[in-house]
């Protein structure tokens, strides 16, 4: 099939036609949680980001084997190749087993995940399960020339890297090449490391941990009794179920450098090419501008935004809430959380969700007014031009926002629409709000609403019949029980406003 779809490829640094490698299939290979801590915002943006591309593209029609990892093992303390085991260091803490810690936070994970809304991946591979091809991948990279063992430990060389590199012809291919980073610039940065330690070069990054007596997380291999490097399990676990080569590998703007540029460079250490044709990056987010962190005091879980439980928390906020926020901004874009910015996020949500509610309740005409047939004429292809320029979607909202409007005037009887056009109307909105964006409306307690379509319509149908009663008042004078209706359907939360053509209501929230 011929794509539209254009994204920006971090590698190439510009944006480029998706062409899959084997369409319509299509491969892709998200970085997932490290499982030893609450899950927090940072965890919330690639979800949302690649959860939005996810059902894109499967409504482009492609079958998308969508994989996301669980880290429960190798990544130490400072995303370094020293320290603690993250997920180790929590259950010592806590008194538990390892696995406890990644179980519990898995599961944490979940529950936030399927709260914003997100679909489950195809695949959740865990580090702890593929050990094996980890260590394959490790041996292949020996195998090269392109690793050493030091006191049992196995580091990627970096030198031996680039100057296999530049002998293939491949200079421009050297590390460094998605971050734009320089092997010079790296050992400036770790000059004060010269010399410390197990490594060659301080710039050398580790394939396999020998464990120390005391690390209980540990599995015999070749070289010693220990744990794979934490770069090693997406490059291993990629290749597993996504082949040699596929079609997008995303994450964190935080992943490039070092996570990503050691994947790229274990692949073509272990193959002689890279895996990946299109590397994906959304941009990191803020609280009232500054990084979050649980040093400043700003580090809000998704658990304490959902229940406001939290200082810098005037209240609680929807988990579609967030995902609308996070929708309204570019992905490559920054995201600065604020008070001011949810509650307004929260009324746009309202909104479009109000609106399209409001849609099975207009009336069709014969034709179209002026407006609404611009608007409805041009709405699904506006929508269409944004996603596929690189997943615009604050530019699909925009479109929804003015759609909303024609809603509005329909529901006032201020204009008229025909019963093809109210069908493509309803049509586009639903399938972009919620089958693409995957926002859907919120319950008054800050979680999602049960999807229950036949319940609000039989609600509907309540309101409208007891707005009949109250006509049929009118109409015999009996305007004690007229007002009576109104003003206890107001007093319940009801806008009941009285038009040339009858009375309209929507529910005040």
């Amino acid at each position: 099939m011929e794509s539209k779809l254009v994204i920006y490829n971090t590698l190439t640094r510009q944006k480029e036609r998706f062409e899959p490698l084997h369409a319509p299939n299509v491969g892709m290979y998200v970085c997932g949680p490290t499982v030893y801590g609450d899950p927090h915002l940072g965890h919330a943006r690639p979800a949302v980001t690649f959860d939005v591309v996810f059902r894109y593209l499967k409504h482009l029609g492609y079958k998308v084997r969508y994989v996301r990892n669980i880290t429960d093992v190798g990544h130490l303390e400072h995303d370094a190749d020293e320290g603690e085991d993250k997920i180790a260091k929590k259950a010592r803490l806590e008194q538990l087993e390892p696995m406890e810690i990644a179980q519990y936070y898995a599961n944490r994970y979940h529950a936030a995940m399927d709260a914003l809304g997100c679909l489950r991946p195809s695949i959740e591979p865990h580090a702890t399960g593929h050990i094996l091809e980890q260590q394959q991948l490790v041996g292949e990279i020996m195998e090269n020339g392109l690793a050493y063992e030091s006191n049992g430990s196995i580091y990627f060389d970096i030198e031996a890297y680039n100057k296999w590199q530049e002998e293939r012809g491949k200079k421009q291919e050297c590390y460094g090449m998605l971050s734009g980073r320089s092997l010079e610039n790296i050992k400036d940065e770790s000059r004060e490391l010269a010399g410390v330690g197990e490594k060659h070069n301080q710039a050398d990054f580790a394939l396999w941990k020998r464990a120390q007596p005391e690390h209980i997380m540990r599995w015999p291999s070749p070289w010693s009794d220990g744990f794979p490097g934490w770069h090693c399990e997406c490059t291993a676990m990629g290749r597993k179920y996504l082949g040699d080569m596929f079609d997008i590998h995303g994450g964190g703007m935080d992943l490039i450098f070092p996570h990503h540029e050691c994947e790229i460079a274990q692949a073509i250490a272990s193959m002689g090419h890279q895996a990946v044709k299109y590397w994906m990056h959304n941009n990191m987010l803020t609280i009232n501008g500054q990084k979050m962190g649980k040093s400043l005091g700003n580090f809000i879980t998704l658990e304490q935004f959902f229940k406001g439980d939290h200082p810098l928390l005037k209240k609680a906020y929807a988990p579609m809430t967030i995902r609308f926020f996070m929708l309204s901004a570019h992905y490559r874009g920054t995201v600065d959380f604020s008070n001011d910015a949810l509650e307004a996020a929260e009324k746009g949500l309202d909104k479009l969700m109000t609106a399209i509610g409001d849609l099975k309740r207009i009336q069709a005409s014969a034709a179209n007014d002026v407006e609404t047939e611009k608007v409805v004429k041009s709405l699904r292809q506006k929508c269409y031009d944004a996603m596929n320029d690189d997943f615009a979607t604050p530019q699909v909202i925009s479109n929804l926002f003015e759609a909303c409007s024609v809603v509005n005037k329909l529901i006032d009887h201020k204009g008229s629409i025909s019963a093809d056009s109210l069908k493509e109307l309803s049509d586009t909105m639903h399938l972009f709000a919620e089958d693409i964006l995957g926002l859907k409306a919120t319950a008054s307690s800050g979680f999602a609403a049960d999807d229950n379509s036949a319940r609000e319509e039989a609600f509907g149908k309540v309101v409208d019949m007891v707005l009949a009663l109250r006509a049929k008042a009118k109409a015999n004078k009996d305007w004690a029980t007229s007002d009576q209706i109104r003003d206890e359907l107001a007093a319940a939360g009801f806008e009941v406003k009285d038009t040339k053509d009858g009375a309209t209501w929507k529910l005040n929230k």
